[in-house]
């Protein structure tokens, strides 16, 4: 039986009904529960040889892991660890791309209780500097490519705690230790288990779309939060294979890389390529007979381009996308080329997935995020933080009292040595996720924006998302970020910065069209008065539109 069932107490397909799945999802965790324990070395136990990880290089070579092997090699981790002087509670921050030693390390930094901090090879000095000192890091582990090694020594005369730098899949810099060559000697000698649920486990940073990055703070539960998201949203198989697309520097990349799918019984497919081709992830989807697949929205946007009739895409079961709001368009091209429909999760790095669609028991509701999560209690709040009716737009909050159920498996623990910070988005039993929403009579929930992007405009609140996604319904266009502008009459006006579609000029003429086209789609008062046609949006280092970066070029703060 797939290994979720010992924690849930029933497999997906015994829940009947929706009622009673939200009803009757618990989650049973022991006090002391650890995954590398708990979870991979029982996998190791019952099904040694099954493939647990099918990795393709850049250059495409191939490595399958079985658990059996996964879980060896991460004791030999655990020991290398301890052999540099790193103890339960250090920060060994991990910058590895995608490649295949990333999930023996994680384990073995879960096995023998030091936190990992995870990172993207996309940082620069200054990224470096920051992480490094703001979590006190003792220990790097890094990939040689990109530049990531040059960065890290540039960062490190500013950086009093890091005391060991490893590298991995190279020759090793002066000073720094050959990561391959140690864990090689290490030995398979076992690790005593030393943590309980309530440790730190994992501290992540966030994407930081304004300001510097958050540093959250998840613990042990964390990985069994993730149950819903691999298990009953992408409908990971017992023997299939699962892709997400993400570098293991983010949080997204353990939604869809390791935790949930193994306990669904699935393999994970992980390709490490340099630059994003979506003919190339195609052909790889392809080859490999990917049976659940997981992308961002963005990236999404760019395989609809690509002739999907063109790739024998039949092996795929289950698409899932998440990391921002997907439009329908891309929704409505991917059904038709690609013949499987995109099921929406919501989620931050400070939870797990807290709403989505993808029950069994209903179809999507095309341009909707869906129901919360069982084990989420999710109201849409006004700013007082009480709970508003259908069809108002207010900010999307979790409830945490203890008289419905206290705090989800899932959700973080705090932000890293900012209790202030904490307090102003966790108060009275709420976590203020910062996202707005409103909800349907039938209790879904639908997507107006951030916060901060919401456009007030002549005595209406607009949010971007709905004229985003009808620009994206126009051929001309690839992607859109909409912001406000300062209006003299209406306070606001709505903005239009738009990635043209290979083909097509900005003209006046163009500009007309897709506001008549905007006011065809959705309420005419939302149409974009104002048109900027560009080469690129500016984005995050995870891939997120900045719109606070357009903001700030027009003018408004």
């Amino acid at each position: 039986m797939p290994l979720y069932e010992k924690y849930t107490g029933r497999h997906r397909d015994d829940f009947c009904t929706l009622d009673d799945l939200s009803k009757n999802y618990k989650l049973n965790v022991p006090d002391d529960f650890n995954f590398a324990f708990d979870c991979l070395d029982a996998m190791a136990a019952q099904t040694p040889d099954a493939l647990a990880l099918l990795w393709l290089s850049n250059a495409g070579e191939e490595k399958r892991f079985s658990f059996g092997d996964i879980s060896r090699l991460s004791v030999k981790a655990a020991n290398f660890f301890i052999s540099q002087g790193v103890v339960k509670g250090d920060m060994v921050m991990l910058t590895m791309s995608r490649d295949w030693r990333y999930w023996p390390v994680l384990m073995g930094l879960h096995r023998m209780g030091a936190v990992a901090v995870p990172a993207t090879y996309l940082l620069t000095k200054k990224d470096f500097e920051y992480r490094m000192n703001a979590a006190s890091v003792k220990m790097l582990l890094t990939t040689p490519r990109f530049g990531v090694t040059k960065a890290m020594d540039e960062a490190l005369p500013n950086c009093p705690t890091v005391e060991k730098l490893a590298v991995f899949g190279g020759e090793a810099p002066a000073g720094w230790i050959d990561f391959d060559a140690e864990w090689d000697a290490a030995p398979e000698t076992p690790v005593a288990r030393n943590t309980v649920k309530g440790d730190m486990m994992l501290m992540a940073f966030s994407s930081g779309t304004t300001g510097y990055p958050k540093m959250v703070w998840h613990d042990y539960t964390y990985p069994l939060g993730h149950i819903m998201t691999g298990c009953f949203w992408q409908r990971c198989e017992d023997g299939g294979l699962h892709f997400t697309i993400s570098d293991t520097g983010w949080l997204k990349s353990l939604w869809g890389k390791m935790y949930s799918q193994w306990l669904s019984g699935s393999a994970v497919f992980t390709y490490d390529f340099d630059k994003f081709s979506a003919p190339d992830i195609l052909e790889k989807i392809a080859k490999y007979k990917v049976t659940t697949f997981c992308a961002p929205p963005t990236m999404y946007r760019y395989l609809i381009k690509e002739d999907l009739k063109k790739y024998d895409l039949s092996a795929l079961r289950h698409c899932v996308a998440a990391g921002e709001a997907l439009n329908p368009e891309i929704y409505n091209v991917w059904q038709t080329g690609a013949g499987q429909k995109i099921f929406e999760g919501f989620g931050q790095t400070e939870t797990t997935l807290s709403c989505w669609t993808g029950y069994p028991w209903m179809q999507p509701r095309l341009g909707s995020m869906g129901l919360p999560a069982p084990g989420y209690r999710m109201i849409i709040a006004d700013d007082a933080g009480s709970e508003v009716g259908p069809g108002v737009t207010g900010e999307i909050c979790i409830r945490t009292d203890e008289e419905g159920g206290g705090k989800p498996f899932g959700l973080f623990s705090g932000y890293y040595r900012d209790d202030e910070m904490t307090k102003s988005v966790w108060r009275d039993d709420l976590y203020h996720t910062g996202d707005t929403a409103y909800k349907d009579e039938m209790g879904f929930l639908w997507y107006v924006g951030r916060l901060d992007d919401v456009i007030k405009s002549s005595g209406y609140r607009i949010g971007p998302f709905e004229v985003e996604s009808a620009m994206m319904e126009h051929p001309a266009v690839t992607e859109c970020a909409v912001t406000g502008v300062p209006d003299p009459e209406r306070g606001f006006a709505v903005k239009a910065t738009v990635v043209l579609s290979e083909g097509y000029s900005g003209s006046a003429e163009l500009t007309k069209e897709l506001q008549t086209h905007v006011k065809k789609v959705t309420a005419p008062y939302k149409y974009p008065r104002i048109i900027q046609y560009v080469d690129s949006l500016p984005k995050t280092i995870s891939g997120k539109i900045r719109r606070v970066e357009i903001r700030e070029k027009d003018g408004v703060r």
